[in-house]
């Protein structure tokens, strides 16, 4: 590794004018290297993300940003033993390791599943269907998300080098936002190296990702509007970005991730001898253990009934007494050190704070015995226990970031939410309960303080993922103390960082600027069927009108008999006569899905290659014996998929009767080949 860290900035690895400060080996104390920006151009950087990467990012589809984040995935898998090496100089072990270097990686792989599933091959998305704004039909409203021309300044924690930046920097690519990663610099080195990887591999745009090692310096000075600021890290850094006149007068939209207090709460149905019991002391175990505590969902408060702090305090001891502590290399090792001396004195001090209300029952916060390595020269300390005092405030009031939590007793189940709600907002809580009755009162009265919460009994136990570990399809933000802010949750990470517009005009306006047809805009209807058609040839507003087809006696009786679907108002002229609805026979949705797909089908060998799904099917309007009906069929959406020799076609379909009143409406899915050559057929 290089005696100082480097940016990247500008297109080039920037070294800085200056040695600048030591960062040390959370294990040994030695010098792993040390980290400057002095004479780093922060004007530069943004003009560069502005100008350069901005527009080569938004030309890409949501498709072939999210095979450029599945691409990196891939790349950065390949050096996964070089980032582990450099993790254990962090004080993580290979299990800490696995979740910061293989989550994080899994995160992208995650965006750029959804990116190609759920998101279209374009450059906007739709959000929610057309609003009829006028009697006619001919003045529409259709809100969309639109990229912003703007940056996204990504400013990680010091606990998750690798996953921190990646799980904001996937949200952000996928949205059309380039991005300036400002890590943490007790573990700056460990990020700098994965970045190095990303951009050595040619995959993204040049501009899209650039990396400060050290100071933010003057960067947030030269933002404005179109940008974003998302925070990770602690409650009063937090205070001061929000104050900063970026966000108070240029309006930089600003995420936080902040101070969390989380808890896990036993319910009161749980005695030793239920599974829940031992799941419980796991859970909290595991995160005051994992990371040596310094995770922002690790569990500070073990909320539990009164009667039964005793053996939960005797059980959690118990398991903590066998946690080894030391060199995080070591496999035999199960909590290494925290990320610097500097970091343990903090933890320190927050212990001291938190036995104003409370008594250690476990630990020593000055003393540990570590395997392979010097105590003293790395940041090591004890897991600690404590016991609060009836009505403490400290354990609600102040977060040990570290191996670091409090049990507290409650009474009954308000009494446990009361307490969790004193956390002011906290990311995560979790319940082990087996009673549902329980389950449900407490998770409302948590839900408006969370922004996660995990349910755990006997049944979900053995898949669970845990308290602590944030998915990538769920969100991770939290309200209140927690900094209010939210992350990841699948595409909503995405649209999050997007600009949503209300658009207004005719359904041709509206159909011309989203590229996908509007009701009551033209169609296309020609002597060709569009099942003829490849997708190189079809259009938007491609379409056909069938002939009408008479609905039978005869037919509802057959569909009835061959299915067994012999529902009365199908089968029983008298049942159906009373029925307020019909007042007599009518035919089986599913019989007039059926027919209408024989009036529109071209059964010949083509381009069409399968039907894959029906979308948003609604009965609108019964269908009774000798009712006839025709079917409009016309291209709303098309989709080529960048992995295949096809694409996805969406068909708007609106079956009719002889009044002309729409009997079912619905989307007809289909794949059809991107070239005539390459359909059934047509070699």
């Amino acid at each position: 590794m290089s005696s100082v860290l480097e940016s990247y900035a500008v297109g080039t690895w920037f070294r800085p004018q200056d040695e600048g400060q030591a960062l040390l080996d959370a294990a040994t104390g030695e010098e792993v290297t040390r980290i400057s920006t002095t004479g780093l151009d922060y004007a530069a950087m943004v003009r560069h993300a502005r100008d350069v990467g901005g527009p080569a990012l938004r030309a890409l589809t949501f498709h072939e940003r999210a095979l450029a984040l599945k691409a990196v995935a891939l790349h950065l898998g390949q050096y996964k033993d070089e980032f582990y090496a450099l993790s254990y100089r962090t004080g993580a072990t290979k299990r800490d390791s696995f979740v910061d270097i293989d989550g994080g990686i899994g995160t992208v792989f995650s965006y750029a599943s959804k990116g190609r599933r759920e998101l279209p091959n374009d450059t906007i998305v739709l959000d929610g269907g057309i609003e009829g704004l006028s009697r006619g039909g001919t003045f529409v409203g259709q809100h969309v998300y639109t990229s912003r021309t703007g940056i996204a300044v990504q400013i990680n924690a010091f606990n998750f080098p690798v996953w921190g930046m990646l799980e904001k920097l996937a949200p952000a690519f996928l949205a059309g936002l380039p991005s300036i990663v400002k890590p943490a610099s007790q573990t700056a080195y460990l990020t700098e190296a994965v970045v190095r990887r990303i951009i050595e591999s040619g995959i993204l745009p040049e501009g899209t990702l650039q990396l400060v090692s050290g100071s933010a310096g003057t960067l947030l000075d030269e933002l404005g509007t179109q940008d974003s600021v998302d925070f990770t890290g602690s409650a009063s850094t937090a205070d001061l970005l929000r104050r900063h006149p970026a966000v108070q007068e240029r309006g930089v939209r600003l995420g936080v991730e902040a101070d969390s207090l989380n808890c896990s709460i036993l319910g009161l149905d749980v005695t030793v001898d239920d599974p829940e019991f031992e799941l419980f002391i796991k859970g909290v175990v595991a995160e005051m253990t994992v990371k040596a505590g310094q995770k922002c969902t690790a569990i500070r408060r073990a909320i539990v009934p009164d009667a039964m702090v005793p053996a939960v305090i005797d059980a959690l001891s118990a398991r903590l007494a066998k946690i080894v502590v030391g060199d995080p290399s070591n496999e035999a090792v199960r909590m290494g050190a925290l990320a610097s001396r500097g970091q343990r004195e903090e933890v320190r001090k927050a212990i001291s704070t938190l036995r104003r209300g409370a008594d250690v029952v476990f630990g020593d916060p000055d003393t540990v015995e570590t395997v392979g390595a010097d105590s003293e020269a790395g940041a090591f300390l004890s897991p600690v226990l404590l016991r609060a005092h009836d009505g403490a405030s400290e354990p609600h009031d102040v977060e040990p970031f570290g191996p670091v939590s409090t049990v507290i007793g409650y009474r009954t189940t308000a009494d446990a939410v009361a307490l969790a709600a004193r956390g002011k907002g906290s990311l995560v809580a979790s319940l082990v309960t087996h009673d549902p009755d329980v389950a449900r009162e407490v998770t409302l009265g948590l839900a408006p303080w969370h922004g996660r919460v995990l349910v755990l009994d006997r049944d979900d136990a053995a898949e669970s993922t845990g308290h602590g570990s944030p998915l990538p399809v769920l969100v991770h933000g939290g309200p209140g103390r927690a900094g209010g802010g939210e992350e990841l949750g699948g595409i909503r990470g995405v649209l999050h960082h997007m600009q949503r517009t209300a658009l207004q005009g005719s359904p041709d306006m509206i159909t011309a600027i989203t590229g996908r047809w509007t009701t009551g805009s033209r169609r296309n209807v020609t002597d060709v069927h569009p099942f003829r058609k490849s997708l190189a040839e079809l259009r938007i507003g491609d379409g056909i009108d069938s002939a009408p087809r008479t609905v039978t006696l005869a037919d509802i009786d057959h569909f009835a008999e061959f299915t067994g679907d012999t529902f009365y108002a199908h089968t029983n002229p008298e049942a159906a006569a009373q029925n307020p609805l019909f007042g007599g026979i009518v035919a089986h949705g599913y019989l007039v899905v059926s027919l209408a797909a024989g009036l529109f089908v071209e059964p010949n060998p083509g381009p069409v290659l399968a039907n894959f799904g029906v979308d948003n099917l609604r009965f609108l309007t019964p269908v009774k014996v000798d009712d006839s009906i025709s079917v409009a069929l016309t291209v709303k959406q098309i989709t080529p998929r960048n992995s295949a020799d096809y694409g996805e076609v969406r068909w708007d379909a609106v079956v009719s009767n002889q009044d002309g009143e729409a009997v079912a409406t619905y989307d007809v899915l289909t794949l059809v080949a991107k070239e005539l050559a390459l359909g059934i057929g047509q070699v």
